[in-house]
């Protein structure tokens, strides 16, 4: 897996926190600029429920974890180290910044990259966490090719669902909106859906029922039971931030969710500290999460080449100074 247990040494001029898509990709970027990086991975990937990783330029349907073996091989094929650890505290020193791993080790870092990812809230309804990633979705562009022309059930749970129900029509013409205990559809949004043929089934959803793996109904509290092959939800996308917010950093606020806020480089508004992937942007899947990696690890060794040119400006001001 080419993770190690314990860093090589104390200090970095770059500590990456989570080795998903974004974190490989800043360190892939950092290392080939020769700057020392350490990604700190607690092996808790996202899409691990996944089978495949999909809308990925030249690795179309690749199995999650084969495609971070591959961004792991490459990273450290520059020198890059991967550390399989739980980045558990983060605070400012002298030189940077202290990050506390699990297991007691600590290390130093001139700068921060928080790639930590999301945590998808669900709905809580029995069946939903089972079947997460499998037979029940949220992404279209994800996983709506794989229900294609199938019986999908879209269960009201966010402000998006009309439109996620809206682009799961695109791809099947049997799409059910269970309205379970979202307000009232907007006479607009009722609209919408009836003349895209929807069918809209009103009263609380109290269960999925399941073959396995496969969703085979949604029961709704009164017994009624509608068949479908997929249902589709709407989580609530939660920025891991607790070291973001252990350095004094606030977590912004987003519809669907909350975000670490950076400007398009990934720069946060704490000095030193950067965020790439889906903890700075929620919606990104695992192609733009990498793009942003490599946009926030050129960032950020700009930064540091900007500070040490300004240093090495001084001591040479200061040396001619000295010869006066």
């Amino acid at each position: 897996m080419n993770t190690q247990e314990n860093p090589s040494k104390d200090d970095y001029d770059v500590v990456v926190i989570g080795g998903g898509s974004a974190g490989l990709s800043a360190a892939t970027a950092l290392a080939r600029s020769r700057r020392s990086v350490l990604v700190v991975d607690a092996g808790e990937p996202r899409n691990a429920p996944a089978a495949a990783a999909h809308n990925v330029i030249g690795h179309e349907g690749i199995a999650p974890t084969e495609l971070l073996a591959l961004g792991r091989k490459e990273a450290t094929g520059y020198g890059a180290e991967i550390l399989s650890a739980r980045a558990e505290s983060a605070r400012r020193s002298d030189t940077g910044f202290e990050i506390g791993l699990s297991g007691g080790t600590t290390v130093q870092a001139r700068r921060l990259i928080l790639a930590t990812g999301l945590v998808d809230e669900l709905p809580d309804l029995p069946g939903v966490r089972e079947l997460w990633g499998k037979s029940v979705l949220h992404c279209p562009y994800c996983h709506g090719w794989e229900v294609r022309d199938r019986r999908i059930g879209v269960i009201s749970s966010g402000p998006m669902s009309v439109h996620q129900t809206l682009l799961f029509r695109q791809l099947s013409d049997d799409v059910t909106f269970f309205t379970h205990s979202a307000p009232a559809l907007e006479a607009e949004a009722r609209d919408q859906l009836e003349a895209r043929d929807v069918r809209i089934v009103d009263g609380t959803v109290a269960e999925l029922r399941a073959d396995g793996e496969e969703v085979r109904a949604v029961v709704l509290e009164d017994g009624t039971e509608v068949e479908v092959d997929a249902v589709v939800v709407a989580p609530r996308f939660v920025a891991r931030a607790d070291l973001y917010e252990q350095l004094g950093g606030t977590v912004t606020d987003h519809p669907v969710g909350t975000l670490i806020e950076t400007d398009p480089t990934g720069k946060t508004a704490l000095p030193g500290v950067w965020a790439a992937g889906n903890s700075a942007d929620l919606s990104a899947v695992v192609v733009v999460a990498a793009g942003a990696g490599v946009m926030t690890g050129a960032a950020v060794n700009a930064d540091l080449i900007a500070e040490e040119t300004a240093a090495a400006v001084e001591e040479r001001a200061a040396r001619q100074d000295a010869r006066v």
